[in-house]
């Protein structure tokens, strides 16, 4: 079984790479064409929404299972150390989030709470998790790169970016929470959220460009 599941090095750093770039790629692209979307109040769930829904749950599917090959690479690259358990288990957790995001599509916005279907639970259940995990999973690994010196290059990238995805979520958090707050950033609830998502998966994309020319250097 264990078997079954390795991935090489290289093709693992690929997916990580393409996985994160696609995925911030195709929901900004389509945020910008889709008729009446705005993303600095909309959440990227929403672009699941409507005749064009499919584009947004294909990229969750696409993003979820190019990050699972990307997690089971390092699972091999990680094999003991700091990170090498915990850190493996966070992100393949992230990448089932993600995939299971797209099928349980979310709920349109201001869906009363009598009338929340079960794939709309399902699918902020999962928000929920990803979100919380995506920074803390950044800190995990700065850990094992501040003493490792063979990933001594990432451990700058990961304390910037973590902590900014790290700020986007406690932000999320907070005016999430309160109806009064709510009413008073209705307007940039999409530009929030978006502080947690890109810098985590600029975090991925780096991780994976910086293994890749490990691999390549032989080292």
């Amino acid at each position: 079984m264990k078997k079954m599941i390795e991935v090489k090095p290289m093709v693992a750093a690929w997916a990580g790479m393409l996985g994160a770039a696609l995925f911030v790629a195709v929901f900004s692209l389509e945020g910008l064409l889709r008729p009446g979307y705005n993303a600095l109040s909309s959440y990227v769930s929403a672009l699941s929404l409507g005749p064009r829904g499919w584009v947004q749950v294909t990229n969750f599917l696409v993003f979820g299972l190019l990050f699972f090959i990307f997690t089971r690479g390092l699972a091999g690259e990680f094999r003991s150390g700091k990170a090498s358990r915990g850190g493996i288990n966070l992100l393949t957790v992230i990448s089932f989030c993600f995939f299971f995001s797209g099928p349980f599509v979310m709920d349109p916005g201001g869906t009363p709470i009598n009338q929340v279907s079960v794939h709309g639970t399902i699918h902020g259940i999962l928000g929920a998790i990803a979100f919380m995990l995506m920074p803390i999973s950044i800190f995990v690994f700065l850990r094992r790169f501040r003493t490792d010196p063979n990933w001594a290059a990432l451990r700058g990238w990961s304390l910037g970016l973590g902590s900014l995805s790290a700020a986007g979520l406690v932000v999320l958090s907070v005016v999430t929470k309160s109806p009064q707050i709510q009413t008073s950033f209705a307007g940039w609830f999409g530009l929030i959220q978006r502080t947690l998502i890109i810098p985590f998966m600029a975090w991925v994309f780096v991780f994976a460009f910086s293994w890749m020319q490990r691999i390549k250097s032989g080292r």
